[in-house]
This record gives C-alpha cells, sequence and structure tokens, in this order.
C-alpha cells in the first residue's frame, strides 16, 4: 500500500552512511546570529576576523570548516642569538678539553677500577680479591705507613718553614733575591733534584758532600785512626790482629824490637814520614822501630828496615808488664822509632793497639734503613719551600697593616703580633698552601724512586712507587697495582674537593 506523501516523516536507512538531517551543532553553526542576541561570552572569536560577505554561503546539511590562517614567526630576540652563539662557541673550545680529560684521566680511572677486580692476567674475575691482599702485603703495609709519614710530616713543615721565612723577608733589603734563590728548586725536575741528592748523600765522605761535612766536623774533635788499613807480617814475631790489637814477644829493658806492617797504600802514608832507621837501645827501656815494610819496585827484604822504606809516624805503641798493666807507652816519630824509659826490671811485651787500626769515621748512612725516608723528605722541602714561601708571602702582602701597627701601638711585641694576629690572618691561606702539599705528597714518586738505592726501596716505598713496582717493576700483578691506585685516588679525591671547595668560597666573596 502507498503511503501518504503528506506530513509523514522520511525514511532513513539504518545502513547508510550520510545522515540527511543536519545537525543541531550544523544548524547552530550556519544559522546567522540574530541582531539583537548578544554575544555569548564563551563563544571564542574567530581566528579569522568577521565573515565578508563575499564569502559563499555554506551548503544546507554539511558541517562548517574554518581552518586558522597561519601566524606570522615573531622577529628572533638578538640577545638570544648572541647567546646561543656564545654558548656554541664555548662548547666548540671545551670539546678538545673535554676529550683529553676523557681520555686521560676519565678512561684510565674506569679502566684502572675494572682492572682491579682481575687476577695478575686480567682474563679471571676476582671481585675484591685484590683489595683484600693489599692489605695483608707486609710491603704494601709499610708503603701505606711511609705515605701517612710523608702526609704528617713533610706538609707540617713545609708550611711552617714557608710561613717564617715570609716573615723574615719581610724584615730584610733584599728579600726579593731571598725569594729568587729559594724558589729557584722548583725549576729543576723532581729527577734532577733527586739524582743531586742521591750523590750529596753518598756514604763515602769523598763522594757525598753532607757526610764529608760531618766528617770534616767529627774529626775536629776526634782524631781518626792513622792506618785503617795496616796490618802486621805474618811471621816477623807479631799475634793478634787488627780488631784486637798486635802483641810482641816478651822482652827486657835495653832491647830493640823491629815491627814492620803491611796494607797501607804509599798514598795513605802521611806527607811528613821519613825513610825508616833501625833502633837505638835504650838501657832502662826498651826502643824500636814500626814502619812500612814495602820497597818500590824490587829488591826489599821482610822484616828487614831497607833504605827506601817509610816509617809510620803516630802509631801508638804501648809496654805491658806480666800483670797485663801498661807500663809506658810512646808514639812513633816521623821515622817509625819510638822509645819507652823508666821501665823496672821484669818482661814486658810490646802492644800496638787496636786504635791505630780502627776504621775512621765514615759520616751518617743517610740512605740506610732507619734514614732513607726523612732523607728523601729533605730533599723534598728543598724543593718545595720556595713554593710554600712566595704563597704565603703574597697572602701577607695582602694583610691590612693598620690592624698590626694597631696591635703594636697598644703594646704587643712582634712575637704576640705573629701569633695572635698574622696567623689568624692568614689561616685560610696557610689552608690551602696545607692542602695543596698534602695532595702533591700523596703522589710522590720521583724523588723516593731515584734517591732511595735497590736494597732498602722496599723501606722507602711509598703507594705511588708500590703500584709501580707491583705493576711493571717486577711485580707483573697488574689487577694488584690498580687496586693500589684506587685506593691512591680515594685518599687523594678528598682534599682535592676540599681545596676547590675552598677555592670556590674565595671567588665568590
Amino acid at each position: 500500500m502507498d503511503r501518504p506523501t503528506g506530513d509523514s516523516e522520511p525514511t532513513t536507512d539504518p545502513t547508510s552512511d550520510t545522515d540527511p538531517r543536519p545537525s543541531v551543532a550544523a544548524a547552530s553553526a550556519t544559522d546567522p546570529p540574530s541582531p539583537t542576541d548578544p554575544p555569548s561570552p564563551t563563544d571564542p572569536p574567530s581566528p579569522t576576523g568577521p565573515k565578508s560577505p563575499a564569502d559563499p554561503p555554506s551548503a544546507p546539511g554539511r558541517r562548517s570548516v574554518t581552518r586558522p590562517r597561519p601566524r606570522a614567526r615573531p622577529a628572533a630576540d638578538p640577545r638570544r642569538r648572541a647567546l646561543r652563539r656564545r654558548r656554541l662557541l664555548g662548547a666548540a673550545f671545551a670539546l678538545p678539553a673535554l676529550l683529553l680529560l676523557g681520555a686521560l684521566v676519565a678512561y684510565p680511572v674506569v679502566f684502572s677500577v675494572g682492572r682491579s677486580l682481575f687476577d695478575a692476567s686480567g682474563d679471571r674475575f676476582v671481585g675484591a680479591d685484590n683489595y683484600v691482599e693489599m692489605f695483608r702485603d707486609p710491603a704494601t703495609l709499610k708503603a701505606l705507613r711511609n705515605s701517612a709519614v710523608w702526609v704528617v710530616v713533610a706538609p707540617v713543615l713545609l708550611t711552617w718553614l714557608g710561613l717564617v721565612l715570609a716573615v723574615l723577608t719581610e724584615k730584610v733589603r733584599w728579600a726579593t733575591a731571598f725569594k729568587l734563590a729559594l724558589f729557584l728548586p722548583m725549576a729543576v725536575s723532581f729527577l734532577a733534584a733527586g739524582i743531586v741528592f742521591r750523590l750529596a748523600y753518598e756514604q763515602d765522605p769523598d763522594r757525598g758532600v753532607l757526610n764529608a761535612v760531618v766528617v770534616g766536623v767529627h774529626d775536629a774533635f776526634d782524631e781518626p785512626s792513622p792506618y785503617p788499613t795496616a796490618r802486621a807480617r805474618d811471621g816477623e814475631g807479631l799475634t793478634g790482629g787488627p780488631a784486637d790489637g798486635y802483641t810482641s814477644g816478651v822482652l827486657r829493658p835495653g832491647s830493640v824490637a823491629v815491627l814492620p806492617f803491611v796494607g797501607v797504600a804509599p798514598g795513605a802514608v802521611p806527607a811528613g814520614a821519613e825513610p825508616a832507621r833501625a833502633p837505638e837501645p835504650a838501657p832502662d827501656g826498651l826502643s824500636g822501630t814500626v814502619y812500612l815494610d814495602f820497597t818500590p819496585g824490587a829488591g826489599g827484604r821482610a822484616g828487614v828496615v831497607d833504605a827506601r822504606e817509610k816509617g809510620l809516624p803516630g802509631m801508638t805503641v804501648e809496654a805491658v808488664g806480666a800483670d797485663g798493666a801498661v807500663a809506658a807507652s810512646a808514639r812513633t816519630a816521623a821515622d817509625g822509632t819510638f822509645r819507652l824509659d823508666g821501665l823496672g826490671d821484669g818482661t814486658y811485651r810490646l802492644r800496638v793497639p787496636a786504635a791505630n787500626f780502627a776504621a775512621g769515621y765514615g759520616g751518617v748512612d743517610w740512605l740506610g734503613p732507619a734514614l732513607v725516608t726523612p732523607a728523601i723528605i729533605g730533599a723534598y722541602l728543598w724543593v718545595w719551600t720556595g713554593f710554600s714561601m712566595v704563597l704565603i708571602g703574597a697572602g701577607l702582602a695582602a694583610l691590612p697593616r693598620d690592624v698590626l701597627e694597631a696591635a703594636r701601638v697598644d703594646g704587643a711585641n712582634e712575637r704576640q703580633v705573629f701569633r695572635r694576629i698574622t696567623v689568624p690572618l692568614l689561616a685560610p691561606v696557610l689552608t690551602v698552601v696545607f692542602v695543596t702539599l698534602v695532595i702533591n705528597v700523596m703522589k710522590v714518586f720521583d724523588l723516593v724512586y731515584v734517591i732511595a738505592p735497590g736494597p732498602v726501596q722496599e723501606d722507602a716505598n711509598v703507594l705511588a712507587t708500590r703500584m709501580w713496582l707491583v705493576s711493571f717493576g717486577g711485580g707483573n700483578d697488574q689487577g694488584l697495582g690498580s687496586a693500589l691506585s684506587v685506593l691512591l685516588l680515594l685518599l687523594v679525591v678528598p682534599a682535592m674537593v676540599f681545596n676547590i671547595r675552598r677555592f670556590r668560597k674565595g671567588g665568590s666573596r
């Protein structure tokens, strides 16, 4: 049946993609606003402004789409562009330094931390075994103790010496020349300084300047033994040895004795020695000759005084009675003769005491196990005293003079001014110098390695030298050496952080 076409509603296929009915939103968008209706405050303004009358009307039943016009870009701020360019330029200049820092500092640190977790060959992971072994090794523990001695002694002495010298140089006219002379060792490398002090500390007084001075002072008060290398010729009536002295056979007053000795180099014979001559008998005593039984060239006879043989002057000879007491004593003349008078009846023996053959004073064993670390610290002080003096002197020059003068006017003496005003005002400078020296002392290597001889190298080792010896100096255990390097880094970092913070605080004031 046909449906009426009057006011009937159109049918809509539910499967159709289009809806012939306009939506409420579309209708509201296409309906023109009433001129009497006020604009709604919630309606957003049109981005393209009011519609032009020339714009074509929207088709009925179709949604109106209004595209926003592209906004014009604001002009770039010149200051921002300059700041961006400056940052890029700074990054370009900093990039090479950052690459070097990463290659020479960051990468070795990371690699050392990783390598410390492996064994000597680097193939087997051992974890913290190297760190445990580090504190079990006696040589490493000795290096730790030596490093502690360095940290406690060297920075304290250097800071104190620098402070005293900086204060004293203000009182002299030639302060600049004095500071220059003390600062000159800073221009010398540690290797060269180590070689210089290795020679200065030599045990032989003929080579080591320090022992030459010490031996000279000692011999000025205590005369050295004249013939430390002499020994009696065998089979000529003298028994004993250099350690206990030599003794002759039994003699009676009026007898003569010839005491031949060998082992004295011709150059060691005193310059005033004369040719030896046969002794003359003494009626109430003993006489004899002590001589060097050696004829240059050939022709000499053993145990007989020859014409070209020299006497040994200055030799002490004693007459010992039967009871063992010394009855008389004499020193040989330039020709080696001696005479012991005033002896009573009885038997005697001639004794040449061991003091004639005792080795002379050889000086101080600076590079022995007991003194090698203090000796190396002394060389370090020689190099770094000028550094601490110049820095502290710069801080001293910046002190307000009116405060010092006010203290003197109030009656304070120079000692009180130094102790209660100068030192407190210099406390920041002294702290920076001290911490800087602590950092440097922890890394000391050259002086220890060059000055300490091989037999006492282990007694002088610090962490840096121990690390090198374990890794490359024969130990060939780079796992343990890397653990030592990590330990050294952990000990140095706190001092570095403290110093950097002080520098920042000083720069912000």
